[in-house]
C-alpha cells in the first residue's frame, strides 16, 4: 500500500501556545501534522491557526441533524463541538443519543457528545423518556460519550439529590468532566454548586455572577446564540481570566448558522481590544484541554485540524481542514449532503379553539410570564385580567397574549394555558414542537382560534414550527424527533427565515421569536415558565395558578 503523500500549506502560522505569529509552512501526512517549518521567505499573508471549538451547543437547536450541521459549521472555521444531546434524549431516550452519535460519525467533523443528566429537566413536566442514574451511568461508560452534560437541576444539586449525586460520581469515576447550568446562582450557593462537581457554567448573564462562579473554581463559557446573548456582559473576562473562559452558542438557529458561528465570537472579541492570543485560546485551546478532546491545535503530532483566515482585521475564514482534508473553501462547504433517518415520537391529536379558553370571574388577577429579548430568563408579573363572558382573554393593548403547552406524548391530555408579555403579536399565533426541554408543543397567540390553528399545523406534520395570522399559514416540518429537519441546511435556513419574517409581520419585536418561545417551557430557568402541567416558578420551585382572585 503506497504511503500517504506529504502535503504542505504556507502562510503566517499562529502559534497560540507560544503566543507568536511567524511565516512558515505546515506539513502533514495521513491526517496528522508532521512538522511546522519557520521560513522568512514565505510571502503569503493569510493566517493559519487552530480551528474553533464550540464548548457547549445543542445541535438539535440548529434544526439540523449532526451531519448537516457540520456542513454549515465548517464554513465558519468550526472543527469540533462539545454537544449535549438532551433535546433528543427527552423525546427518544438513549436511542436518541445513539442516533446523534451515529449521524455525526458520518462526517469528519469532531462531535463530542455528553450523557444528558436531566431527562426530564424536572419532575414537573411530561417528557418522552426518563434517564435515571443507571441509564446515565451506562452512557458514561461509552468511549464516545465524553462528559456528563449540563446539570440543570441546580436546586437538586444543592439539596443533595441522590440520583444527581450518583450521576456525578459516575462521571468522576470515569475521569469525565461535569458541565454546569446554574442561572443566577451567586455567592455561597454558587460555591456549594461547584463543590458538588460541575466545573463549567454557560448561564451567567451578569459579570458579577461570573466572578462568583470563577471564585468557586468554575470556568465560564461566554454564550452568544439565537436567544441568549451574553457576550457584551461577559467580554471583560477576556482580559481578566482568559485561561478560564471558553466560547459557546448553546442554541443557534439555522438562519444565524448560515451567517456565523464562533468566528463571530472571535471577531467581536478582537474588536474589544482583547489580546489576540487570549481570544484564540478561548476559541480553541481551552475547550480542547478542559475536555481532553482529540482536536488538533496546530502542533507537530496533532491531528491536522486547522483553518486559514484572511487577516486579523476582517478575520474571514477562507479554508477549513479536518484531519488534513479540505472541508470548506471560499464560503462553501465541501462535505457531501447525506440524507438522515427520521426517528420520532408524536402522539398529540388536533385541538379546537374551545380547548384554549380560560374560565375566570370578574376581578381575577393573572400570574404573567414576561419574556425578555436576548435572555432565557423571564419575570413574574401580576396584573388584573381582562374578563369577557366569564373568560380571561388576551389584551393586545397591554401586550398580554395567551401561551399554551400541549402534551405531545399523551393524546388528549389536558392543556396548560397561561398569559405572557413580551412577544408583541397584534394578530395570529406561533407554535413549535421545539420546547425545551421536554419538547411538548408550545404556542403563543392573540386569540384562541389562531392558537388552535398553529398547534394543529405542528400536529399534522408530527413536529415543526408554524405561523398563522392575517390570512397566512406556514409551517417548517421537523420530522426528526419533532426537533430537526431532514432537508439540506440552506433550505431549512431559508424556510426558517421566512417564518421569522412572518412572525415579525404579526407584530413580534423579539430578535428570535421562535427561539424565545422554545424557552418559555424550560422550568429550570427563572422565574416563571409553563410546562404541560401548568405555570411554574423556579424561584418557589413549585406551580403557581395562572389566575387568582384579587
Amino acid at each position: 500500500m503506497p504511503a500517504s503523500p506529504l502535503r504542505r500549506l504556507s502562510g503566517q502560522i499562529v502559534d497560540v501556545h507560544a503566543r507568536r505569529t511567524y511565516p512558515g509552512t505546515v506539513e502533514w501526512r495521513a491526517g496528522r501534522i508532521t512538522r511546522l517549518v519557520a521560513d522568512p521567505a514565505v510571502r503569503e499573508r493569510h493566517l493559519i491557526l487552530p480551528g474553533f471549538v464550540d464548548a457547549h451547543i445543542h445541535i438539535e437547536s440548529s434544526l439540523l441533524p449532526p451531519a448537516e450541521f457540520a456542513r454549515l459549521a465548517v464554513v465558519h472555521g468550526t472543527v469540533a463541538t462539545v454537544s449535549d444531546p438532551h433535546e433528543i434524549a427527552n423525546v427518544l431516550g438513549p436511542r436518541g443519543v445513539v442516533y446523534m452519535i451515529r449521524d455525526g460519525q458520518r462526517t469528519p467533523f469532531k462531535f463530542n457528545f455528553g450523557a444528558p443528566s436531566c431527562v426530564p429537566a424536572t419532575t414537573f413536566e411530561t417528557a418522552g423518556a426518563t434517564l435515571d442514574a443507571a441509564a446515565v451511568s451506562r452512557l458514561l461508560a461509552r468511549r464516545d460519550i465524553r462528559y456528563l452534560a449540563e446539570v440543570m437541576n441546580f436546586p437538586g444539586v444543592l439539596a443533595g439529590d441522590p440520583s444527581l449525586r450518583a450521576m456525578i460520581a459516575a462521571a468522576h469515576a470515569r475521569g469525565k468532566q461535569i458541565d454546569g447550568h446554574a442561572p443566577g446562582l451567586r455567592g455561597a450557593q454558587a460555591a456549594a454548586y461547584a463543590a458538588a462537581g460541575p466545573t463549567t457554567d454557560h448561564e451567567c448573564f451578569t459579570l458579577e455572577e461570573a466572578h462568583d462562579k470563577l471564585a468557586a473554581g468554575m470556568k465560564i463559557l461566554i454564550r452568544e446564540g439565537s436567544a441568549a446573548r451574553n457576550f457584551a456582559a461577559l467580554a471583560p473576562l477576556l482580559r481578566t481570566h482568559p485561561d478560564r473562559v471558553m466560547f459557546c452558542c448553546d442554541d443557534l438557529h439555522p438562519d444565524l448558522l448560515i451567517r456565523r458561528h464562533l468566528d463571530e465570537h472571535v471577531r467581536r472579541a478582537l474588536a474589544t481590544g482583547a489580546d489576540r492570543f487570549d481570544v484564540l485560546r478561548c476559541a480553541s485551546v481551552n475547550p480542547v484541554e478542559h475536555y481532553d478532546l482529540d482536536v488538533g491545535l496546530l502542533r507537530a503530532g496533532d491531528p491536522a485540524d486547522f483553518i486559514v483566515v484572511d487577516n486579523w482585521r476582517s478575520f474571514r475564514v477562507r479554508r477549513t481542514y479536518l484531519r488534513g482534508e479540505l472541508v470548506a473553501a471560499a464560503g462553501r462547504s465541501r462535505l457531501p449532503r447525506q440524507p438522515s433517518a427520521t426517528p420520532n415520537q408524536f402522539r398529540a391529536r388536533a385541538r379546537t379553539a374551545a380547548d384554549f379558553a380560560v374560565p375566570a370571574a370578574a376581578g381575577t388577577t393573572l400570574n404573567i410570564i414576561e419574556a425578555i429579548n436576548g435572555q432565557l430568563i423571564s419575570r413574574h408579573l401580576r396584573e388584573p385580567a381582562r374578563v369577557v363572558a366569564g373568560h380571561a382573554v388576551t389584551d393586545l393593548p397591554r401586550d398580554l397574549l395567551k401561551i399554551a403547552v400541549v402534551n405531545r406524548y399523551t393524546p388528549r391530555a389536558p392543556l396548560a394555558i397561561g398569559f405572557i408579555r413580551g412577544f408583541g403579536l397584534r394578530a395570529g399565533a406561533l407554535a413549535s414542537s421545539v420546547a425545551h426541554d421536554s419538547h411538548n408543543i408550545v404556542a403563543v397567540g392573540a386569540d384562541d382560534a389562531s392558537l388552535a390553528a398553529a398547534v394543529n399545523l405542528v400536529i399534522a406534520h408530527r413536529g415543526g414550527l408554524s405561523v398563522v395570522g392575517r390570512g397566512r399559514r406556514a409551517v417548517l416540518p421537523l420530522p426528526i424527533a419533532g426537533l430537526m429537519s431532514d432537508r439540506d441546511g440552506r433550505t431549512v435556513a431559508r424556510r426558517y427565515t421566512a417564518l421569522d419574517h412572518l412572525a415579525k409581520r404579526l407584530g413580534s419585536k423579539l430578535d428570535a421569536p421562535f427561539m424565545t418561545l422554545s424557552f418559555m417551557a424550560l422550568l429550570v430557568i427563572p422565574d416563571l415558565k409553563l410546562s404541560d402541567r401548568g405555570l411554574f416558578s423556579a424561584t418557589r420551585w413549585n406551580f403557581v395558578p395562572p389566575t387568582e382572585p384579587l
